[in-house]
């Protein structure tokens, strides 16, 4: 049993917003979950869509294709929500993210991830943590810690709901 994968090797989640297939790291994700019916909080960003109760808990919903100035799409039976961890400001919130389908985890070792590139792409490269390279496919590789602001955030997970 030799081990030809070594080193830098990284697993990612691979899923598709429109034609283009993103990834983020598994240690981010904490399961995937077929699409059901989201509860819309009144007064929210465009992007959140709701909320949903995950075994008890509120989690909060957001559109990502909506958050990357895509057009929404209808839900279809691929349609799924990836329940992440993210990090902003020193504090973890779990969130789900609507993916047009969740494709598979994939190894990429950092020689097979490019730099983000300056032009070209739908998303704002600052979100892009690189570009994975799998034969002939590319696969945009998201910073799910940068792609939301805190204000965002604190929107999203009722954290500003302070009293005037």
């Amino acid at each position: 049993m030799s081990d030809e994968v070594k080193g830098n090797a990284q697993q990612y989640l691979t899923f598709t917003l429109s034609d283009e297939v993103y990834a983020v790291e598994v240690g981010k994700v904490k399961e995937v979950l077929e699409y059901t019916s989201v509860t819309k909080v009144p007064r929210t960003l465009d992007f959140m869509k709701g909320v949903i109760n995950l075994r008890g808990s509120v989690v909060p919903v957001v559109d990502l294709r909506t958050k990357f100035g895509m057009p929404e799409a209808d839900k279809t039976i691929d349609t799924s929500i990836v329940v992440m961890e993210l990090v902003l400001a020193g504090e973890s919130v779990v969130l789900g993210a609507i993916a047009d389908s969740v494709k598979e985890v994939i190894d990429l070792d950092e020689s097979q991830i490019e730099p983000s590139p300056k032009i070209g792409t739908r998303v704002n490269t600052e979100f892009i943590q690189g570009i994975g390279k799998e034969g002939e496919h590319f696969i945009i590789i998201l910073d799910i810690d940068r792609i939301f602001t805190e204000d965002e955030i604190a929107q999203v997970s009722g954290g500003s709901a302070g009293g005037e």
